[in-house]
């Protein structure tokens, strides 16, 4: 399998520029963002438009990946706006490149 389908990973999907954020861990990250672009879970998500993703960090271990999700979730609005923006300044939807081979 394809290590970007298996690996597990920390992300962040926004419904727009400076939006509404989500953060959530994965270890399936394309279809895990398939569905929430695609509204298949109800949940968050769904409920506020949360579609496109804006940055993600991948991690060898389910243990390290969950520990970087939890402190995120604990940092200000502002500093997580900051870490998009390092390295998606414009807020691109980062998917469609997990598609590309």
């Amino acid at each position: 399998m394809d290590p970007i389908h298996s690996e597990t990973a920390v992300y962040m999907m926004a419904s727009r520029k400076h939006g509404t954020l989500y953060i959530g861990v994965t270890g399936t990250l394309v279809q895990r963002i398939n569905e929430h672009r695609e509204g298949l879970r109800a949940g968050f998500t769904k409920h506020y438009g949360v579609k496109r993703l804006v940055w993600f960090e991948r991690h060898e271990g389910v243990v390290t990946a969950i520990q970087r999700e939890k402190s995120l979730k604990k940092y200000p609005r502002q500093w997580k706006i900051n870490l998009i923006e390092r390295e998606n300044p414009n807020w691109d939807d980062l998917f469609p490149a997990l598609l590309l081979p």
